[in-house]
């Protein structure tokens, strides 16, 4: 019997994982006996962020992750795809469908057992063979948060987030925004050859972009808790915090207008705002990049001045929430097990990784090794030549001293030594990732494989 703590992404492609190899597990989790800041259901893998799992393209580090787990049977990539809304190249679901689908398979699999119940401390493993996962999440209970702080042996690191704003898309004003997908990468072109584009474009001219950055760096924020440290993660910075930078800086980041040609002038927007349809019945719309600490008041004010959006309705707005993770470099394995135990597993946002696919993907590889423990059998990783296992490895290896949480990227994955072959070109650099990805895809499949054979013996 395998415990699993967490009922998020991780805690669920955990429990698949276990569950399909035949190990009987109980997840745990505290939703609706207790709630959180954030989450709004009781739905497991309840995606409270953006509902974009970013690019599905075999060029980029984490379209290969995707294509690992997919090869591994995930239950977090088989509900995503099932539940997919039109994003360009990359892959975005209908949040409320994906939990949905996610909390369907999961009570519906007869080795999994749902315990809705908040855990205070750490379960004991009852025996060797009796692996524990803890998959709690940035927002654990404070109870448990302090129990692994101790376990670990030192304190937590903390970052905050901020999720983006949805409006009902009946409230856009269709005549002041145009459809299209940057660079016209559009699964609307692929599928059914139309080439108007997945994203709703909201143009700017200069004018209306100074009005909107000098509203929007002197708008009130929300504060944080005074005993924290305002430490935002580099790749979800709040929209406000970019701001402040630069009166150029979001025209280079989250509203840069590079692939965006306005069809009704012929030409690029000075900035833009891109929405991204949430549901698929295309009734809410989400604000791409625009993680937001400011009060919600502030965000009617401020939002209502970007083009389309004048008399935008909220269906939610922006918050700020604090993350939690451990030091992973100093407490895990890089497969997901504790140095100090190894049936005690992390998995998920609190193991020191940033991202849903991530989070995921570090489930998957907690529950398959907890499932070899169960089953007597050893555990292992997958190379660092796979997504997989060079996540694995940077989560157990980096420097201790500096740790943050990092998505997957090709810089932390083994190096394809074919010196003199790839040059600077754009061509050449796209060869490469190619090379990266067509290699990860082999030697995960290979280690696929010795698995299926260890197993059979």
């Amino acid at each position: 019997m395998i415990h699993i703590v967490g009922g998020g992404l991780a805690g669920c492609e955990a429990a698949w994982q276990a569950a399909a190899r035949g190990v009987p597990v109980t997840l745990h989790e505290m939703r609706p006996v207790t709630a959180t800041p954030v989450h709004r259901t009781d739905r497991l893998a309840e995606l409270v962020c953006s509902n974009s799992l970013r690019s599905d393209k075999p060029d980029n580090a984490v379209g290969i992750l995707k294509q690992e787990m997919r090869l591994l049977g995930s239950l977090v990539m088989r509900a995503a795809d099932e539940t997919r809304v039109p994003a360009g190249a990359a892959l975005a679901v209908d949040r409320h469908l994906f939990s949905q689908t996610i909390t369907r398979a999961i009570e519906e699999h007869p080795l999994i057992q749902v315990v809705r119940e908040e855990v205070t401390a750490i379960p004991a493993p009852a025996d060797d063979r009796s692996p524990v996962i803890l998959a709690t999440g940035p927002l654990t209970a404070a109870a448990l948060s302090q129990a692994i702080a101790e376990l670990v042996g030192r304190s937590h690191l903390y970052f905050y987030d901020a999720i983006s704003p949805i409006v009902l898309a009946a409230t856009i004003d269709r005549g002041k925004v145009f459809r299209a997908s940057r660079w016209g990468r559009s699964l609307r072109a692929e599928g059914s050859h139309d080439d108007e584009g997945d994203y709703l474009n909201c143009p700017f001219e200069a004018d209306e972009y100074a009005r909107f950055h000098e509203a929007l760096t002197h708008a009130e924020t929300a504060s944080v808790h005074d005993f924290d440290r305002e430490l935002f993660f580099e790749g979800c910075l709040p929209i406000e915090v970019m701001a402040h930078r630069g009166v150029d800086t979001l025209r280079f980041g989250p509203m840069k207008p590079v692939g965006l040609a306005d069809p009704k002038t012929g030409r690029h927007p000075y900035a833009v705002v891109q929405l991204r349809q949430d549901t698929l019945a295309a009734d809410h719309y989400s604000l791409v990049g625009f993680q937001t600490q400011l009060k919600w008041g502030e965000q009617a004010r401020v939002f209502r001045l970007i083009p389309g959006l004048e008399n935008a309705e909220f269906v939610r707005f922006g918050m700020i929430h604090r993350n939690t993770y451990i030091n992973a470099p100093a407490a895990l394995r890089e497969t997901w097990q504790t140095r100090r135990d190894p049936r005690l597993f992390f998995a998920g946002q609190i193991s020191g990784v940033e991202g849903y696919v991530e989070s995921a993907a570090s489930g998957l590889l907690a529950g398959l090794n907890a499932a070899a423990i169960a089953r007597g059998e050893a555990p292992g990783a997958p190379p660092r030549t796979t997504a997989l296992g060079a996540l694995g490895y940077y989560v157990s290896h980096a420097d201790p001293a500096a740790y943050q949480p990092t998505n997957i990227t090709f810089g932390i994955m083994q190096p394809l030594d074919i010196v003199g072959r790839v040059g600077r070109r754009k061509g050449d650099k796209l060869a490469h990732k190619l090379a990266v990805a067509e290699r990860a895809i082999a030697d995960l499949q290979a280690w696929a494989q010795s698995l299926l054979a260890a197993s059979s013996q």
